[in-house]
Parts: C-alpha cells; sequence; structure tokens
C-alpha cells in the first residue's frame, strides 16, 4: 500500500471540517428564524386579537418543525466529528479506505461505530436544544390542554 502523503489527509479533514462547519452554521442560523418567526407571529397575533389556542397551536407546530430541523443538524455534525476522528486515525495507519468519503451515515468509519448511539431522538432531546424548545413547546402544550378543559 502507498503511504498517503499529507497533503491528501490534510486536504481530507479541511473538506469533514468544512461539513461540521457549514452544519452548525445552519443549527445556528435555524435558531435565528425561529426566535424571529416565533416573535413577529405572535406580536401580529396578539395585536390582531386572535384566539389563544390558536396561538399555542402555532407555537406547538413551529417548535416541533424547528426543533426536529435543529436535531437532524445536531446529529449530521456530530456524525462529521466522528468521521474526523476516524479519517485521523486510520490515515496515520496508512489506511486507504473510504478515501474522501464525505456520506456522514457511513458506520465503517466512525471509531467505535457500536458504541454510537445516532439515533434522531438523542440529538433531538439533548440538553442544548431541550433548553431552547422545551419551554415554548410546555408552554403551547399548557394553552392547548388548558382550553381543552375549559
Amino acid at each position: 500500500m502507498d503511504k498517503i502523503s499529507t497533503e491528501i489527509i490534510h486536504k481530507e479533514i479541511d473538506l469533514i471540517q468544512a461539513c461540521i462547519t457549514r452544519m452548525a452554521n445552519n443549527s445556528f442560523l435555524l435558531k435565528g428564524w425561529y426566535i424571529t418567526l416565533i416573535t413577529v407571529m405572535l406580536t401580529l397575533f396578539f395585536a390582531q386579537h386572535c384566539r389563544i389556542e390558536l396561538i399555542g397551536l402555532f407555537i406547538f407546530v413551529i417548535t416541533a418543525v424547528f426543533w426536529g430541523l435543529d436535531g437532524f443538524f445536531l446529529k449530521t455534525e456530530i456524525l462529521y466529528r466522528w468521521k474526523y476522528s476516524w479519517v485521523i486515525k486510520e490515515r496515520l495507519k496508512d489506511n486507504q479506505d473510504n478515501l474522501y468519503d464525505l456520506d456522514p451515515y457511513n458506520k465503517d468509519m466512525w471509531i467505535d461505530a457500536n458504541s454510537k448511539n445516532d439515533c434522531l431522538f438523542n440529538f433531538i432531546l439533548s440538553k442544548t436544544l431541550i433548553l431552547l424548545y422545551g419551554m415554548p413547546m410546555l408552554i403551547s402544550i399548557v394553552i392547548l390542554v388548558h382550553r381543552i378543559i375549559y
């Protein structure tokens, strides 16, 4: 097997790092759009004196959609981080398998792939996402349940 050049290793990890950066940026922009959309729509709903259950339903749906998307971006970012670790470890051992493969779902490229849990719900329920999306979701559920009961 030919020795992998340092230039190839650097280019490959640069490509993976660009993917990680893109996923983190997507997540950041998504949070900004979520906060903006909730703020603008709540302002409009309250200005128009809309019914409270409509507001609760809107918050619930928007929060669920953005929470799921943010979880997906977080999951993909973590998969690329695992791939980054695998590439560094394996390229130093002159392993040329999956050279320049940027598929984040290629489990052959994860370190300890069997011990990694890549279930989307683990990422959706992560500490960081629960803090941002959990409270609006809880508020919307309380509003909807309160209107159903009373």
